[in-house]
């Protein structure tokens, strides 16, 4: 049995979350973001959650896997302590979408796979993948199925949003799609691909494919800024787990408040000062200098992440923008030492982060909305060949 058990319309507690043979407890998914959540992040992301929950690499390119790109082996390097491994593919060429979940298994690459039908950015969509795909049933339909079939014992799941836009709503007939193929949970965001990350997401989505698909999970994506926030989530749609994803941004703490929030252990959520939050900043960029092999590389590619760490702190502009050009740890180390380090977590710090921006004009191939069951226009050229998003 997995999600909410109701009592009168209450919550009273919360069942495990199985993915295929995988206990997922308590129900907390990692959303895969690009450029972020890679194996230091889920590391650090893991460690604050004790190990429990369940996190999924950034975005795989089914293409690139299949040819070996260099990134995109890299990329799927996992850590020993990483169980189960989830792996999630992005792909529109059924065929190619196969031969990369056979490659999975044959090569013990990882231990579930996801599916990525919800990215809205244009050098994806335009392709006519992420969330645009949904909305050619037939080539949904392909894709799940050479997933299934190749994938054997190994769960597939997927994420998609509620449509293109509000004119082109596709997620109560992808969910069901998804069954009749055997896919094992979706996880649903509650915005269409014009949305990208602005206005609110609809909760209510979430619900209604709850009610439409009762044989597997779902999972529900959109606004999850704090613990309460999933819990809430839970309560208010009936789903059986949550994906988070901006809300962990500058903030892998996030992940023992949730953990605390459904074992309910109490003890309040964690509220670190500046003088933890610089520890772990520090610790994420080492992380990242060994992944890559290069300390510098590893600082460098930590400057995405500095703004969110240090979000409601007072952090003078001239510092943040020192912060945002260090090449070196001892250089971090440094400047971070100048920072008034005794700056209590600040009010508000726990709301929204990430990219907002919404009512984007969705770039689709020539004729995407002609005809949901016409996919003559795709083929595998349309697959991108490097991974990451």
């Amino acid at each position: 049995m997995t999600g909410a058990v109701r009592d009168n319309g209450s919550m009273t507690a919360f069942s495990p979350l199985a993915i295929g043979p995988h206990i997922v407890q308590p129900p907390v998914v990692l959303a895969p973001m690009a450029g972020i959540t890679n194996a230091p992040f889920r590391t650090l992301c893991r460690e604050f959650s004790g190990g429990k929950g369940l996190f999924v690499s950034e975005m795989i390119t089914t293409r690139a896997l299949v040819e070996r790109n260099e990134k995109t082996m890299q990329l799927i390097r996992f850590d020993a302590t990483e169980q189960p491994r989830s792996i999630q593919l992005y792909g529109v060429d059924p065929v190619t979408v196969g031969k990369a979940v056979r490659m999975i298994v044959d090569e013990d690459l990882a231990d579930h796979i996801d599916l990525n039908f919800g990215c809205p950015v244009p050098k994806v969509t335009r392709k006519g993948g992420g969330s645009a795909l949904p909305y050619k049933r037939p080539l949904l339909r392909a894709i799940l199925h050479e997933a299934v079939t190749n994938a054997g014992d190994l769960p597939v799941t997927m994420k998609m949003r509620k449509g293109i836009d509000d004119d082109h709503i596709t997620f109560l007939d992808a969910g069901r799609i998804a069954v009749e193929e055997g896919v094992t949970a979706i996880a649903l965001h509650g915005r269409t691909a014009a949305q990208h990350y602005g206005g609110t997401a609809d909760w209510d989505a979430i619900a209604r494919l709850k009610e439409h698909v009762p044989e597997i999970p779902v999972l529900g994506n959109g606004d999850i800024w704090s613990a309460d926030d999933a819990l809430r989530m839970m309560r208010e749609t009936g789903c059986d787990g949550v994906v988070v994803g901006r809300g962990c941004l500058g903030r892998p703490w996030l992940f023992a408040d949730l953990v605390a929030a459904f074992e309910g252990t109490g003890g309040g959520y964690a509220q670190p000062g500046l003088r933890e939050v610089a520890d772990a900043m520090v610790r994420h960029a080492r992380l990242l200098g060994e992944w890559l092999g290069d300390e510098a590389r590893g600082v460098i590619d930590f400057r995405k992440h500095v703004a969110w760490y240090l979000k409601g702190f007072s952090v003078g502009s001239e510092m943040r923008k020192k912060l945002a050009i260090t090449s070196s740890l001892d250089e971090l180390s440094a400047q971070l030492s100048e920072l008034d380090l005794d700056q209590p977590w600040p009010v508000g710090a726990d709301g929204p982060r990430g990219r907002t921006s919404g009512n984007n004009r969705v770039v689709l191939p020539d004729g995407w909305l002609k005809d949901p069951y016409d996919c003559s226009g795709v083929s595998e050229d349309a697959e991108l060949d490097t991974s990451g998003g």
